[in-house]
């Protein structure tokens, strides 16, 4: 079964891009800079909220649930 996790290996700040990259299997530098164009599109704060939220959410790789 494929869940969604917080990368551990694969992250910059909290792992969620990272998490996102290894789930769809795409290279995360992709997943980020569409995140990064995206941000910029919406006026950053929208994403920055999304990115936090997540962060919270989504649980870290390896913890067991």
């Amino acid at each position: 079964m494929k869940r969604l996790y917080r990368s551990s290996r694969n992250k910059m700040v909290a792992g969620v891009l990272g998490g996102i990259s290894e789930y769809f299997n795409v290279d995360p530098t992709l997943v980020r800079l569409i995140f990064v164009l995206l941000a910029l599109v919406t006026v950053v704060i929208p994403l920055v909220i999304f990115y936090l939220i997540a962060a919270l959410i989504i649980p870290t790789e390896g913890s067991g649930y």
